[in-house]
């Protein structure tokens, strides 16, 4: 080529670095995702506060959201209300963590033994359905009034659905995994651990969940029946001094704790998933 060609080729337009601009449309969905787990709390409180508003109820039978409000700021500034948190919270741990400790390894042990798991079914589904506040009068007797008996129906709220579920997750392991396994040497203990556990811990984990609200659910049970102190026990001393808009306020911070433990224990399965469990792309 010659020189005088090579003077006449345009020279190569510089590569320009294209910048993405601001899109404006992508905002909005994400601006709605993010709003839209509010959206049902805000229902909620408006609903409260036009039926409050409406007339049908005197402001004792239906105190509005700003009574309940104000019911706290009185509680709080009395200094009972972080002390009752307290000691649900207390309770519900305590009871929560025994139940799980006592649950999964029992659901490994029948789990992994089918003859044992048929000789004790019967005896679990004949208890299962027995509500845990059945049991409050004889936990009363055997354990006296105080944290004992609360604790106790906890227990066994949360008990029978961690048992269950554990059970289930171990049985559904495919055989496939074990024998992969035992062709390469595995011991016993680390086939439970390392194969068993990790391949049953998605269901496992949601039955741990499904135990939590029902803890939940049963300690304010547990509280109201004979607890001297915690939610429950708030609600049924407000209601002896007919005080609706304290009773409110309870009800709203059993429901704002539960929703928080929730999450928590939804966060800590994810992460215990990606660990132990399905890789994403397995998840249904």
């Amino acid at each position: 080529m010659s020189a005088e060609a090579t003077t006449l080729a345009p020279a190569a337009a510089p590569r320009r670095t294209q910048r993405r601009g601001f899109d404006g449309r992508a905002v909005v969905p994400a601006l709605r995702r993010k709003l839209l787990p509010f959206a049902g709390i805000a229902l909620l409180l408006g609903t409260w506060h036009a039926l409050a508003a409406s007339g049908l109820y005197t402001a004792e039978q239906l105190p509005g959201p700003l009574d309940a409000l104000r019911a706290s700021r009185e509680a709080w500034s009395e200094g009972s209300l972080l002390p009752h948190v307290g000691a649900s919270l207390a309770r519900f741990a305590f009871a929560y963590l025994a139940a799980v400790l006592v649950a999964v390894p029992l659901g490994l042990v029948f789990g992994l033994r089918p003859a044992l798991w048929k000789a004790t079914d019967p005896v679990i589904q004949v208890l299962r359905p027995i509500s845990p506040v059945a049991w409050f009068p004889l936990a009363v007797l055997w354990l006296g009034i105080g944290n004992l008996p609360a604790i106790a129906i906890i227990f066994v709220a949360a008990f029978y659905p961690a048992l269950l579920a554990t059970v289930s997750a171990v049985r559904r392991v495919d055989p496939i995994y074990v024998r992969v396994a035992r062709n390469f040497g595995t011991r016993d203990y680390q086939l439970v651990f390392k194969v068993i556990v990790p391949a049953a811990f998605p269901q496992i984990a949601m039955g741990l969940r499904i135990a939590v609200g029902a803890a939940w659910v049963y300690l304010v049970a547990g509280e109201m029946l004979g607890a001297r102190s915690g939610l429950g026990f708030l609600i049924i001393d407000a209601r002896n001094f007919l005080r609706t808009d304290l009773i409110l306020m309870a009800m709203a911070m059993v429901g704002a704790i539960g929703l928080v433990i929730d999450r928590g224990v939804a966060w800590l399965e994810r992460r215990l998933d990606a660990r132990w469990g399905l890789s994403p792309e397995d998840h249904p």
